[in-house]
């Protein structure tokens, strides 16, 4: 399925999130996720479906100050 990954395009065969997080190459890295514009908690990332045409934002936290 085609979906929006950070405003590039993706081809991704993940179903969940968590699948397509692994997909991408984040596996368990400490990120935040949205849905379409909704905040995905790490917690319900394995049951949350990714849908096609979905977009995804992965923000990473950022250290310095």
């Amino acid at each position: 399925m085609l979906i929006t990954v950070n405003d590039e395009p993706h081809e991704v065969k993940g179903a969940t999130l968590s699948g397509v997080l692994d997909e991408l190459g984040y596996g368990t890295a400490r990120v935040a996720t949205a849905i379409d514009g909704l905040f995905v908690p790490a917690s319900r990332r394995d049951s949350t479906q990714v849908a096609d045409g979905a977009r995804l934002e992965i923000l990473a936290p950022m250290q310095g100050g």
